[in-house]
Formats: C-alpha cells, sequence, structure tokens
C-alpha cells in the first residue's frame, strides 16, 4: 500500500532545513515594498520564507523594515530581503549590500541580473569559512532568479574569479574569504522564472525547467559542491495544478509572486488590488522595462482597466525614433505633456535632475552631455509617476496604474471564484501557501492513484 504524499514531503529536504521552513515555498519579492513588512511578517511566523521588497526604496526605508521585521519575528523564523540589480545606478546596489552585511541579513533574492556584480559577490563570500570537519560554509544565502541558460550559469558557477580578485585587492573580502570563493556556487537555490509577472522572458516552464535542472547537474558535476545548488520554479504559479507540475518536473522549491499582491499584507493600494481581484489570465501585456528603459528589456503588467501598457510602449517608440527633446515634434509633446506628464517636459526635467543631483550625479552629468541620455530620463519619469499612482490609489490616475502582473492572477481568480477568496479581503499570504501546498498535494495523491489504477488495469 503506496504512503499518501504530504505538503512538507514536496520539493527539497535540504530546502526546508537549510531555511528552516514548513514547506519549499517562496513568497517572491515585489519591488517599491510591495512584498511588505506585514507580508514578510506573516510569513515568517507560519515558518515560510518570503523576501521583502526593497527595490526601488531608500535606503532609509529599506532599514527601517528590515528593522521592523527582525523585531517582529523570532530568531529562528525565516525572512529575506531582494537585491535589485540596478543596471543604471550600480553605487545604489553597492550601498545595499552594505546595510544588509550591517544588519545581518542572511537572506537575498537576487533579481534582474544578467551578469554576477561585485556587489552581489561581496555579499555572497563575505564571512565564508570553514567549520570543524573542514566543510566550507556560507553564512550569507542567496536565492537566485533567471529566465535564460546563460545567466542560469553563472548563478550555478562559483563566484567569478577576477570580481573575487578584485574584490580581495581593495580589500572588502578578506584572504581567506577569497580564497574559499570558488568552493561554493553564487546561489544555493536558482529559480527558474518562466512567465512571471514584472521582468520576464515569458519562458515556458516546461521547457525552461528541464534545462535549469541539467545545467544544475552538469555544474555539480564539474565543481563538486558540498551541497549542489537547488533549482525551484516560479511564473504562472497560481493553482494547485500548477504547484504540482512544477514539483512533478523536479523543483525543489516553487515561488509565487503575483497572487501574492493581491492580499490583505500586500503594500500596495485597494485600487490595485480591486483591479487585480478582477484580472483573468488573458489581461497582461508586455512594456518596456523602466529600470532597463534603454535596451528595451520587458516587464508583464496588468492591462485590463488601465492604459499603462499602451502608453509605455508608445515612449519606448519615441525614443527609438528621436535622438533629443528638441527634435519632438509639436503633436508628440503636447500628447507627452498632457496626456502622459500633465505637465511640462521642463519640469519633468527639473524634478529628474534634482533626483540624480542627490542619488547619482555621475549619471546626471553624463545626460547633461548626451542629449538622448536626457530624452531617456524624461521619458523614464512617467514609468516612476505610474509606479507612485498605483501604490498610492490615485483614482484620478487610475489609467496610467502600472501593476507588475502575470497570467497567474488569473489562474488564481478562476479557482478561488465562488468561495469566499473571491474577495481580496479575505486573501493571506500564509493561508494561500497553506491551500495551494495541501491541494497540490492531495492532486498528486489523486492523479497517482489513478495511475496506479489504470497500470493494474492494464497488467492484470
Amino acid at each position: 500500500m503506496s504512503v499518501p504524499i504530504v505538503p512538507e514531503a514536496l520539493g527539497s529536504r535540504t530546502f526546508r532545513q537549510q531555511h528552516q521552513v514548513k514547506y519549499a515555498y517562496v513568497a517572491g519579492a515585489m519591488a517599491k515594498g510591495v512584498a511588505s513588512p506585514e507580508l514578510v511578517i506573516r510569513m515568517g511566523r507560519a515558518r515560510l520564507l518570503s523576501y521583502y521588497g526593497s527595490g526601488g526604496q531608500r535606503l532609509e526605508v529599506i532599514a527601517a523594515a528590515i528593522t521592523r521585521i527582525r523585531t517582529e519575528l523570532q530568531p529562528d523564523q525565516p525572512y529575506g530581503v531582494n537585491l535589485l540589480h540596478n543596471l543604471l545606478m550600480p553605487e545604489l546596489e553597492e550601498r545595499t549590500v552594505d546595510l544588509l552585511l550591517q544588519q545581518e541579513v542572511r537572506e537575498i533574492e537576487a533579481a534582474a541580473y544578467i551578469h554576477p556584480t561585485p556587489a552581489l559577490v561581496r555579499y555572497r563570500v563575505n564571512g565564508l569559512y570553514r567549520d570543524a570537519q573542514g566543510a566550507v560554509i556560507a553564512p550569507n544565502r542567496v536565492l537566485g532568479k533567471a529566465s535564460r541558460p546563460e545567466v542560469a550559469q553563472q548563478f550555478l558557477a562559483p563566484p567569478p574569479a577576477e570580481i573575487v580578485a578584485a574584490l580581495r585587492a581593495t580589500g572588502c573580502i578578506t584572504a581567506a574569504e577569497a580564497e574559499l570563493a570558488s568552493c561554493i556556487p553564487l546561489a544555493d537555490d536558482l529559480c527558474a522564472e518562466a512567465d512571471s509577472g514584472g521582468h520576464t522572458d515569458r519562458a515556458v516552464a516546461y521547457a525552461l525547467i528541464p534545462t535549469f535542472l541539467r545545467l544544475r547537474d552538469r555544474a555539480q558535476a564539474e565543481y563538486r559542491y558540498l551541497q549542489p545548488p537547488r533549482i525551484g520554479g516560479a511564473g504562472g504559479l497560481g493553482t494547485p495544478e500548477s504547484i504540482a507540475a512544477a514539483f512533478m518536473l523536479g523543483c525543489e522549491f516553487v515561488l509565487t509572486g503575483s497572487i501574492n499582491q493581491c492580499t490583505v499584507e500586500a503594500g500596495t493600494s485597494a485600487a490595485v488590488k480591486e483591479l487585480l481581484a478582477a484580472a483573468d489570465i488573458q489581461d497582461t501585456d508586455l512594456c518596456p522595462a523602466g529600470d532597463m528603459f534603454e535596451i528595451g528589456a520587458k516587464v508583464q503588467v496588468l492591462k485590463k482597466g488601465v492604459l499603462f501598457p499602451v502608453r509605455a510602449n508608445k515612449l519606448y517608440e519615441i525614443y527609438r525614433r528621436y535622438d533629443t527633446l528638441e527634435q519632438l515634434d509639436s503633436a508628440t509633446r503636447r500628447l507627452l505633456e498632457e496626456k502622459y506628464f500633465e505637465r511640462s517636459c521642463e519640469a519633468v526635467w527639473a524634478e529628474t535632475r534634482d533626483y540624480y543631483a542627490q542619488a547619482a550625479p555621475a549619471e546626471l552629468e553624463r545626460a547633461e552631455r548626451a542629449p538622448k541620455q536626457k530624452l531617456a530620463m524624461i521619458l523614464r519619469w512617467y514609468f516612476v509617476r505610474a509606479n507612485r499612482l498605483a501604490l498610492s490609489g490615485d483614482p484620478a490616475g487610475r489609467v496610467d496604474y502600472q501593476i507588475h502582473c502575470g497570467p497567474a492572477m488569473g489562474a488564481f481568480n478562476q479557482w478561488v471564484r465562488d468561495t469566499p477568496l473571491a474577495d481580496w479581503r479575505n486573501r493571506h499570504v500564509d493561508d494561500i501557501a497553506e491551500r495551494l501546498m495541501r491541494e497540490a498535494a492531495a492532486l498528486l495523491n489523486a492523479r497517482l492513484a489513478a495511475l496506479q489504477t489504470a497500470s493494474q488495469e492494464l497488467t492484470s
């Protein structure tokens, strides 16, 4: 007689042990504090791992959030903080790592990375040591997210030797830490991010996850780590069926995103949650990413009830067509000032200039010398405004809400239709995790039982 599958058994035992969690289930970070301290605290108290959404937040806000989380949670209750790759302002990424190390944050989610950066490597190798048995121990754990094999390979390899050497040469790490860096992978856990909200390549999970598992196996054969990196899945996970499918594909943990944005604990407005609760699986679209605007990187956002994706794509079209602000024809400039900005381009530039003068003076100097870069910074201002409007729930700016969202949101809404969870006010992140994992286990039991019955009928 077969032993029933229980939700605690899904995924990797070492994942549960190392992170001290009940399930191999993660609530991923959502930038601008949408993955709020309240969300992280609620998950931690349920012995579930989640990451605070530090992306786009000021350092003092991040520091206050970490302090609150640590005050509210017991020392053995899990939590982490997002570390978002900052393509435009790498110095901000460095200062964030300074803060994480100072606060002794031991878990980070490394997101939007194209390649390892000195800041990420410095966090990972800081504090490396050998235990009494000679095993290399990394106090700082990294969960990486990737959607391309070439990025995955970098997370599965040791920290790049040239970056480690440069950090050692500048005294950012010790000689002992530099020597031990080659013994560990850059990431303890790597999430294969499929068709997700926010930054996405809209990869297909059925192709991506097996590929990442094979890449991990090859990396383990080459580097022979004491603990092989674990592979998880994200993107499109909003129902018990999708969670069960991820584990059957070989995922050692699962990571949810979009569905957690539509909960009581999420740090966004009630207006956004109302829109998300009404979304279906076809109600998302791709548009340029504000933080990677110039290189054409894409984010997936909600399109139902808003004009943001249409307007964001128009802005990128303007950027591709014109080289300077002065080249804009009168109709295009009027469109920007009256519909998108609701103020003059000069006013937008003045606000942008004041911000960069404080946050990244070198970037401002570059823009002053390069008119096309200045144009890009003015156009990117709209993305910042769209975020603020969504977070505040300003009803006058509803058409411009920027809401990162994948089709998992619509699938979740279909699953909970005609139940109390149809109302987002009844949705709590830990309860959602519990329901998904328990029903995924029940579904696997039912499917396996049906297969066993069919096999017995064929062989009897």
